[in-house]
């Protein structure tokens, strides 16, 4: 009889510590409780969400999403990714959100659901300071630098230049542009907000050509079927738009309120 309750005992036991253990994992990132929301971002994106001299990841969208948080009454977490799986890793639920200049195309919306766009951008071909590049044209037979299953690329080749270039992917924008700094690449394309966002961080590097590819325009991506999250998370930046806490965010990285109403 001892031998049996003894048997029961550290089968209980184990019960009691494996239901711990769960309990430890789903409120793991939360130490209030709360829900938390994983974001996934390109921790390379800069003004949008980057890592500073600190190594801490700030950014306009950073800044925007915890804002959001917030009226939502929820934490929030940022879980780097590799951007070129950014979809994968949402529909895995690894992530719930995609938030770090995120463009809203007709591709994409097949596979995820969006807010409402909270900003506009553009894609634009950024050289040299003193490139001798100075129109679109100008990019035949030269090599160009491009952010992989970017936005940047999808533009780039809705373009006819694209047949006439030798294009060369990297990971980040980063790597593309260190590059373009080192003569392996004469020009990269690239959102106007993070090129324009280098040029202040680099005055008299590098310059933007007038002629863009395209416009367009960035929004919070969710998980298809989740459109109890993308009612949150929109009314959370419908609010925000209302009590000017986004234009103060805009202010902050970009001098003005840019902030889409």
């Amino acid at each position: 009889m001892k031998r049996k309750f003894s048997l029961v005992f550290i089968l209980a036991l184990i019960l009691t510590i494996v239901a711990a253990c769960g309990a430890d994992e789903k409120s793991e990132g939360s130490s209030s409780g709360k829900e938390t929301v994983v974001i996934g971002i390109d921790d390379t994106f800069a003004p949008m969400g980057f890592r500073d001299d600190n190594n801490e990841i700030v950014g306009f969208d950073i800044d925007l999403a915890k804002a959001a948080a917030e009226h939502m009454g929820v934490d929030v977490k940022f879980q780097p990714i590799d951007w070129s799986t950014k979809e994968s890793e949402l529909s895995s639920g690894r992530i719930d959100l995609i938030w770090n200049g995120y463009t809203v195309t007709e591709e994409r919306k097949e596979k995820v659901l969006f807010t409402e766009p909270y900003l506009e951008n553009a894609q634009v071909v950024m050289t040299l300071a003193d490139s001798k590049i100075t129109k679109l044209d100008d990019l035949a037979d030269k090599e160009v630098g491009i952010q992989a299953l970017s936005s940047a690329l999808d533009a780039l080749n809705a373009n006819p230049i694209s047949e006439k270039v030798s294009l060369n992917e990297f990971k980040d924008n980063v790597l593309a542009l260190t590059d373009l700094k080192a003569g392996r690449v004469e020009a990269v394309v690239i959102d106007k907000v993070v090129g324009e966002y280098f040029m202040t961080q680099e005055a008299d590097t590098f310059k933007i050509l007038d002629e863009s590819l395209a416009p367009e325009q960035y929004a919070v991506g969710v998980k298809k079927g989740n459109e109890e999250l993308l009612e949150k998370v929109q009314a959370a930046l419908d609010s925000m738009n209302e009590d000017g806490t986004s234009a103060e965010i805009s202010t902050k990285w970009f001098g003005e309120d840019i902030v889409l109403k």
